[in-house]
């Protein structure tokens, strides 16, 4: 199955019912709004769909529900990632029968593996489906990093299609980008980095913020992939005080309260996420006024 993907892709937040269940009316609501706003693709159950917290049956409902929405009017990349190769690959079988266009596949987490255990990792679950796989490479939450030597072997495999980068390294993204062929897909896997990243080579972003700004983050990508640097710069600028507000702490804590603010889904999350400090809640709810995405209260 091939598949052609750039411009700007939602890490889809699970939004919870106040009982603490699956909302699937509000999962539908996020999909259609994402739609209507123009994204290029949605990525459901990742780091910001709160994915460990998820049963096994929520997981699947998931992907089940996006790809129902989404209707194929937008590629839909489902997160299917683990620290255990055979899990992942049995879940990918499930997976597969869902309708999904692609996976996106985490690093190992945990069990820290070489260089040579992320290789045959991704390789073995490579082998084990037909669908195209983007690696994601986030060291700070997996303790392992996927270097640009190991990334290169791996772009040689012919459903290994691209990578979330997310480093934090402009150096290693630069040396990355320089050791992969013109048809192997670079993807930020950070707001902020969109557009050093896509600057250099990237042709895109899998981005948090474009739960609340879908519009934005689209043009923002699409911008740069046309090469209007000045307007992507103006661009950049008016959403990095947002970025910046929405990883005030952990992922997707922020991101869930600004969409809880805006009315589109309830603040509930799963523990061990729990929710912001006032002082922190304040901030964003500033930074949600200053985008013109909330009206401030009346004192």
């Amino acid at each position: 199955m091939s598949l052609d993907i750039r411009g700007c892709g939602t890490a889809l937040v699970t939004p919870f019912a106040k009982d603490g269940t699956l909302d699937v009316e509000a999962v539908r609501s996020l999909v259609d709004f994402q739609l209507r706003e123009g994204i290029d693709f949605l990525v459901p159950c990742g780091t910001t769909g709160e994915t460990p917290a998820l049963e096994h049956e929520e997981f699947a409902g998931v992907i089940r529900v996006v790809v129902q929405e989404a209707a194929g009017k937008v590629p839909v990349i489902a997160g299917v990632g683990g620290n255990g190769t055979k899990k992942v690959c049995s879940q990918l079988q499930e997976v597969s029968a869902l309708g999904v266009q692609g996976i996106l596949s985490v690093a190992p987490y945990y069990n820290k593996p070489t260089q040579e255990g992320l290789y045959q990792h991704f390789k073995t679950i490579a082998e084990s489906t037909e669908l195209p796989i983007i690696l994601y490479n986030v060291p700070s939450r997996t303790s392992s990093n996927i270097e640009p030597a190991t990334v290169a072997r791996l772009a040689k495999i012919p459903n290994i299609i691209g990578i979330k980068e997310a480093s934090g390294s402009i150096t290693q993204q630069m040396e990355l980008l320089g050791m992969v062929g013109p048809d192997f897909r670079v993807f930020s896997g950070d707001d902020a980095y969109t557009f050093p990243l896509m600057a250099l080579g990237g042709v895109g972003v899998i981005s948090v913020i474009s739960n609340l700004v879908p519009r934005e983050m689209t043009t923002l990508a699409h911008l740069l992939l046309d090469g209007k640097y000045d307007e992507a710069r103006k661009l950049n600028a008016k959403l990095l005080p947002l970025m910046r507000a929405n990883f005030i702490e952990t992922n997707p804590i922020p991101v869930k309260a600004a969409l809880a603010m805006m009315g589109k889904i309830k603040e509930v999350y799963r523990l061990p996420l729990c929710p912001m400090k006032p002082e922190n809640r304040a901030k964003l709810e500033k930074e949600l006024v200053a985008q013109g995405l909330l009206q401030a209260q009346k004192v």
